[in-house]
């Protein structure tokens, strides 16, 4: 299942390493402790609207743009299937070929290409591209 605390992670993390800034200079220019912006990143907190826009603003970024890039990857994921379904739900030959580790499957619209890979009965590892014709493009990992 997606948590939808770690996409916006993941995406604030890959913002951040893709202009090459370490969380303290993230944390004090955005207001907030190195501390729970770590976390944020790393999917154990959600972050406020305020926050999240503080942040935002900190990297340079758009809040409206970083909301584009995670819900790209979440209408992409909610479109394969047994992704959002924990694998006690899936019916047991689906099961058993998940059990590998390996790529389950990539889907792509064009813009946006997700690959799943399952990690553990509740957890799945979503790795999206952002296919763009600029210089900023970067692959975003996503783990739910």
């Amino acid at each position: 299942m997606i948590l939808l605390r770690r996409v916006i992670g993941d995406a604030l993390r890959a913002r951040r390493q893709g202009q090459q800034r370490t969380l303290r200079e993230v944390s004090t220019a955005a207001n907030v402790s190195l501390g729970y912006l770590s976390e944020i990143e790393r999917g154990h907190k959600e972050p406020s609207s305020e926050l999240l826009a503080a942040i935002c603003d900190a990297l340079g970024a758009r809040l409206s743009e970083l909301l584009l890039e995670v819900s790209d990857t979440v209408a992409l994921a909610e479109q394969m299937p047994g992704v959002l379904v924990s694998m006690q739900d899936e019916p047991a030959d689906a099961a058993a070929k998940s059990t590998n580790r390996g790529v389950r499957q990539v889907t792509s619209d064009g813009k946006v290409a997700v690959s799943v890979r399952q990690d553990s009965p509740l957890k799945a590892t979503l790795r999206s591209t952002r296919v763009r014709p600029t210089e900023r493009d970067r692959d975003v990992v996503c783990a739910a």
